[in-house]
């Protein structure tokens, strides 16, 4: 009898893009999915456009055209404090994921067990769980979300591989302080585990937190893979231009299997980012983070008007908000009630979880400002009456 492999039946659609069809259907404003439609800078549309009509449009090196790698080298310095080989320590891959399911690939066995932050995204969970890795998770709390160090000592075992970090992170906005990140790297290193971080959020961050990459901590790079890419700094998520920053023993396996899946990310959009990166100044990623500011001060001010208390992000541009006073069993059907009350999508909060959530959802700010505007209006307009309170309490 035909039938689908067992890791294709035990594997389920994100419920992200769940909710982007479900909000397309009704007309809503799409709150759900990180698409990032915001302008593109000019640098990286114009540097684009001429590679393409310059044509370059064939397959690159498998780790990237080396100006690119090149002008990454220098942002590593620059930004993350971090000295990198552009030759031998820097793939360019089909954006971060693409990065992210490499080095998993290169560095994981089937069995071995991987520690994740809850809530925490699913397409870093779903790769674990689809290359036959366990993950296990070490839940933050809200609203700042706290881990306690005690239960990620305990979650250490003899098959532990690695540690997965995402700051600013994807849905919490957490932004992990130094102090944290010196507490697992102490772990990594006595346990001799890998750390691999998704940085892709590095420049959106709020109320003076700092970004700081793992690899940068003494004792660190040997251990670190740095993932990142240019989609959200950049707004360009269908681009698909990602990195992994790692020692030149891990690269070139994980060039080799971003090869075997994708052979190079897309050529032209690399000579793009380059020239974003080369041409774009700092003043142009604070001015993005304030921007990004205002745009989580609208959506949680509207949020806890309503009566929906968000956990204001530190980073990122996702925000969790108790959706606890909105009717429905679980997320998802507090998810579908908004949608069909006030035309917005959000993200079920059990998405991000490993067994909670159920009273969480996600939403995406990441948004022009006349979508965001429409979509607190619409939110605004809701009533969630005492008597649903109660109900739901």
């Amino acid at each position: 009898m035909l039938s689908l492999s067992n890791k294709a039946s035990s594997i389920a659609q994100s419920e992200i893009r769940i909710m982007s069809v479900e909000c397309d259907k009704v007309g809503g404003v799409n709150l759900a999915q990180g698409i990032c439609d915001t302008e593109v800078p000019e640098p990286v549309q114009r540097a684009a456009i001429q590679a393409i009509q310059s044509r370059q449009n064939s397959y690159t090196r498998l780790d990237g055209i080396a100006a690119l790698r090149r002008a990454i080298a220098r942002k590593m310095h620059e930004y993350n404090h971090l000295d990198v080989d552009p030759e031998r320590e820097i793939v360019v891959t089909a954006g971060s994921t693409g990065a992210f399911y490499s080095a998993c690939m290169a560095l994981l066995n089937a069995g071995d067990e991987v520690i994740v932050f809850e809530p925490y995204y699913g397409y870093h969970v779903n790769t674990l769980k689809a290359l036959d890795c366990t993950p296990v998770y070490v839940t933050m709390h809200p609203p700042k979300w706290i881990f306690s160090q005690e239960q990620f000592a305990r979650a250490i075992t003899p098959r532990t591989r690695a540690i997965v970090l995402n700051s600013p992170a994807n849905p919490s906005g957490k932004v992990f302080s130094r102090e944290e990140l010196e507490f697992v790297a102490e772990l990594a290193e006595r346990h001799d585990l890998f750390v691999i971080t998704d940085e892709i959020y590095e420049y959106f961050l709020y109320d003076g937190h700092e970004h700081i990459s793992p690899a940068s901590l003494p004792g660190m790079a040997e251990r670190t893979i740095t993932i990142s890419g240019f989609s959200k700094a950049y707004s360009i998520t269908g681009w698909r231009i990602g990195y992994a920053v790692c020692d030149r023993r891990w690269a070139h396996s994980i060039g080799y299997f971003h090869d075997l899946a994708y052979i190079c990310a897309p050529s032209p959009f690399q000579h793009g980012v380059t020239a974003g990166l080369e041409e774009l100044k700092p003043e142009f990623y604070c001015e993005m983070a304030a921007e990004y500011r205002r745009k989580r001060d609208l959506l949680c001010s509207t949020l806890e008007q309503l009566g929906l208390k968000p956990s204001w992000p530190q980073g990122s541009y996702y925000v969790l908000a108790d959706a606890s006073p909105l009717p429905g069993d679980d997320s998802k059907a507090k998810a579908m009630y908004l949608l069909s009350q006030a035309g917005v999508a959000a993200v079920p909060g059990e998405a991000f979880f490993s067994g909670g959530g159920r009273n969480l959802l996600r939403f995406c700010y990441a948004k022009t400002d006349a979508d965001l505007e429409e979509a607190c209006r619409r939110l605004s307009r809701l009533s969630i009456t005492p008597n649903v309170r109660q109900a739901v309490g």
